[in-house]
């Protein structure tokens, strides 16, 4: 089975925060990561054509399918152990709606949760659950992401 690829922001303290819990409700193992900030989750916005990725872009490649903000958020929380998939009646609401509330949300993350100067590297544990960090690195620094 291909694996779901999610590409977050790597210096934000919510995004990495968030990126711990989905890996703990990961249980059938169909996600991996990659910040934004790397040649590999670039190529990746390259090939989908996504325009305006910024701090506030949280996005989900899945079947070939990508899916931005509220839409990644929850077509992922679709594939979490546990309730998660309930948030999902959130789909009742316009798109434009969720999204306008998640942007809002995402573009005050650095204020009410700090960031880092540098991408996070993952422990040796869970390595394999990210892509286009190399794996003799001990820093990848970040190329800041423009802001909307």
């Amino acid at each position: 089975m291909d694996k779901n690829i999610i590409i977050y922001d790597g210096v934000c303290n919510f995004c990495n925060g968030a990126v711990n819990f989905i890996i703990k409700r990961d249980k059938r193992n169909v996600f991996i990561f990659t910040p934004m900030q790397c040649d590999y989750a670039k190529k990746l916005i390259k090939k989908y054509a996504i325009d305006n990725v910024g701090i506030d872009t949280f996005l989900l490649i899945k079947n070939n399918k990508c899916y931005i903000w509220s839409n990644a958020a929850l077509e992922i929380a679709k594939d979490l152990s546990g309730y998660w998939n309930v948030f999902n009646v959130f789909r009742v609401i316009p798109v434009f709606i969720r999204d306008f509330f998640y942007r809002v949300f995402a573009r005050n993350c650095y204020f009410l949760f700090g960031r880092s100067q540098k991408c996070i590297i993952p422990s040796q544990s869970i390595r394999n659950k990210f892509r286009g960090i190399s794996k003799d690195s001990t820093t990848l620094v970040a190329n800041r992401a423009k802001s909307p």
